[in-house]
């Protein structure tokens, strides 16, 4: 594992812990605790203890700043795929590839992650990615059109949703 760095930093949808490496984003999860047992969870799978760094995560804490202003519209820092493998990282890449502003459904992830059955699994991938908001897993929906879930919190989901719907017009 190369050097870690993270830091909280706040966001209209809630505080934000972001974990960056030498290679780049490892990870940014929307928490609603302390962030210390988010961190606990990430330290065990990056098999050390970043460090508190606000200066090294000064990047993506602007680039989110600059997202929720309406600003931005994609996000420029490189990522560090490390925690994902396989189909969930198949379709994490294809999710990156979603438009701002607009949606795709879950099938159509998996469609364009070359496993054409692959819906629930889209979901899964969704839920379990280690890059929210950077990862644009809210703008995946449902095949009905219905926004589905976003980690249990789909106000977040249907915040997000409309905030780049507004900025979009």
């Amino acid at each position: 594992m190369t050097s870690s760095a993270y830091s909280v930093h706040p966001t209209p949808v809630g505080d934000a812990l972001i974990v960056m490496s030498d290679e780049g984003l490892v990870a940014l999860q929307l928490i609603d605790g302390p962030a210390g047992d988010a961190l606990a969870a990430l330290s065990a799978a990056l098999g050390a203890v970043p460090d508190r760094d606000p200066a090294a995560t000064g990047r993506v804490a602007a680039e989110l700043d600059e997202y929720f202003a309406g600003r931005r519209r994609a996000f420029d820092v490189p990522i560090d795929w490390g925690l994902t493998r396989g189909f969930m990282r198949e379709a994490l890449q294809v999710v990156c590839r979603i438009p701002y502003a607009q949606t795709a459904s879950y099938g159509e992830v998996a469609l364009g992650a070359g496993h054409p059955n692959a819906h629930r699994a889209v979901g899964t991938a969704c839920a379990r990615t280690p890059f929210s908001l950077i990862v644009p897993v809210h703008r995946v929906v449902r095949s009905d059109g219905s926004i589905g879930e976003y980690g249990g919190r789909p106000g977040i989901k249907r915040f997000l949703l409309d905030l780049e719907a507004a900025a979009g017009e």
